[in-house]
């Protein structure tokens, strides 16, 4: 028997199913569906590699607790919210990258950047036109500083149309924190993903207002395409995409943008001890920017990421990954391409004694296996890890502890060691 629903019951029951079906096909949903199991597996595997490790002293232990296990499925979930359909690469994207890959390999190739990655970077002038605006947060005042960026892909190089269009990550930001007490030393710190919108956040995430009691003067770089950069887009929307010549872009004036901050403080600002500091993508920049400029007194890698093509690889939808692979994307012409923006290409060149890497044993966004071979090439500097995932060492104490370490062992901070009271949680 066939029954006739009314007009406005019939469009509202088909309503409801075209949502079921988009929430259903939504990778988000499955995402977080599988989010469990994932936390699981990961656990899993955890514990047989930890039990089987033997003398390897490579292998860093994990021991499973139930607040490991708590921030592993909320990484896992917080991966599958990041799958916005709206920014999956579809049609011709795959296609189009690969062509620039393509393109941008012959070039690299062509001008001794795959051989020599440092080369593909300059060195940045300091810049002169400043513009200064003071604010205030968190009870204590700060510096709202942008000026020209100046940095440019290569001629006729892939991709350089696309990025040079957005005109308003032409000018770079950052934020600025000085010491109550007259400092020449200074840390120049690197926000992570989708961060850089205001000073609250970024301040926090960095603990500023205790930097600066122990008398280090603090500058926050704002990422390409972050905050006032973004032209109102999603955070870093354009900065990781399936276009890893984006990406590579995006690395390199952030790398640029850091040294050029650099360059400023030590002509007009008089600092005469400087180290970088870098979360999460910041800590893939930081760790960059150490393998490029000279005299740096310390960098600190927090959870980095090193290789930004393998971390793609790992969080795609496995339709895209396969597509994006077979198409010679995901593969070695693209690893080597965006070799001249890893860290892992170059040596760093701060001294042993001043390099430092803080890193979560549950990672599942950057992964504990990036900062660990992150430590592996800088030949086993002091590292830190903690029993939780990424955003985890925000509460950290061993975390705390080697941030002081590093600040008083390589003089940025203040004579005599910071106090655990100053760097405690906010």
């Amino acid at each position: 028997m066939t029954v006739n629903l009314p007009k406005e019951v019939s469009n509202a029951v088909n309503g409801v199913w075209q949502v079921t079906q988009r929430v259903v096909h939504d990778p988000r949903t499955t995402g977080v569906m599988r989010a469990g199991p994932r936390a699981a597996a990961f656990l899993s595997r955890s514990h047989a590699r930890t039990a089987g490790a033997g003398n390897d002293d490579t292998i860093v232990p994990v021991h499973t607790t139930p607040g490991l296990a708590a921030q592993v499925l909320l990484d896992e979930v917080l991966i599958a919210a990041f799958r916005n359909p709206r920014l999956l690469p579809k049609g011709d994207d795959f296609a189009n990258a690969a062509a620039d890959i393509s393109s941008a390999l012959v070039q690299f190739a062509s001008q001794g950047w795959l051989t020599n990655p440092a080369s593909y970077h300059d060195a940045p002038p300091a810049p002169e036109d400043v513009l200064m605006e003071p604010g205030r947060v968190l009870g204590m005042r700060y510096e709202h500083v942008s000026y020209p960026s100046g940095w440019e892909p290569h001629e006729d190089e892939a991709g350089r149309d696309r990025w040079l269009a957005h005109k308003a990550n032409h000018t770079s930001h950052a934020w600025i924190a000085r010491s109550p007490e007259p400092s020449n030393t200074w840390l120049v710190c690197v926000h992570g993903f989708g961060l850089g919108a205001n000073a609250l956040m970024d301040m926090r995430a960095f603990r500023a207002k205790q930097l600066t009691r122990s008398g280090v003067n603090v500058a926050i770089v704002v990422l390409p395409l972050h905050g006032a950069r973004s032209e109102g887009k999603a955070m870093g929307e354009g900065f990781m995409s399936i276009d890893l010549v984006d990406s590579l872009h995006g690395l390199a004036q952030a790398a640029w943008d850091v040294r050029r901050m650099i360059a400023w403080l030590r002509h007009a600002e008089g600092a005469e001890r400087v180290g970088v500091f870098g979360h999460s993508l910041g800590g893939s920049i930081a760790s960059l920017v150490a393998g490029l400029e000279d005299d740096l007194a310390c960098v600190i890698a927090g959870v980095p990421v090193v290789d930004l093509p393998d971390l793609y690889r790992r969080h795609s939808v496995p339709d895209i990954a396969r597509q994006a692979e077979s198409l010679g994307v995901l593969g070695p012409a693209g690893d080597a391409v965006h070799g001249v923006v890893s860290p892992l290409s170059m040596e760093c060149r701060v001294p042993h004694e001043g390099r430092f890497i803080f890193a979560g044993l549950g990672d599942r966004m950057a992964t504990f296996a990036q900062a660990h071979r992150l430590w592996l090439h800088w030949d086993r500097p002091r590292m830190a890890t903690y029993g939780g995932g990424h955003i985890g060492f925000f509460w950290s104490g061993v975390v705390r502890q080697l941030v002081t370490d590093a600040l008083v062992q390589t003089g940025l901070a203040s004579t005599g060691p910071v106090s655990q009271e100053a760097l405690a949680p906010l």
